[in-house]
C-alpha cells in the first residue's frame, strides 16, 4: 500500500491546518488518544460519527496452536478493544483509492 503515518506526521498536518503550534497539537492528540483510552478502560463505547466507533469486545477462555511447534495452548479470556470503521469513511477512502489507479 505505501508509508506509514506517524503521530508525529498527524500533529504536522493538523499544526499547519490550524494554526496551532505543534506543541498545542501535540497536547491536542495525546489528550484525544488519551480520552478514547480512558473511555475504553471505563467499559464505555465511543462513536465518532462519519468516522467509526470504539468498543471492547469480550474473548472466551479458547484453546489455539503455537504456530511453531504445534504445541496446544489455553489463551485465557480477555477484552480486547475494536474499532468498526463508518461507511462514510469507507466510502471516502475507496473512492480516493479509485481516483488515484
Amino acid at each position: 500500500m505505501g508509508q506509514t503515518t506517524t503521530k508525529a506526521d498527524l500533529v504536522n498536518v493538523i499544526a499547519q491546518r490550524t494554526g496551532l503550534t505543534k506543541n498545542e497539537t501535540e497536547s491536542v492528540v495525546d489528550c484525544l488518544f488519551e480520552s478514547i483510552i480512558d473511555s475504553l478502560k471505563a467499559g464505555k463505547r465511543i462513536e465518532i460519527r462519519g468516522f467509526g466507533s470504539f468498543n471492547i469486545r469480550y474473548k472466551n477462555l479458547r484453546q489455539a496452536r503455537n504456530p511453531r511447534t504445534g504445541e496446544k495452548v489455553t489463551v485465557e479470556p480477555k477484552n480486547v478493544p475494536t474499532f468498526k470503521i463508518s461507511k462514510e469513511f469507507k466510502h471516502a477512502v475507496s473512492e480516493s483509492l479509485k481516483a488515484n489507479k
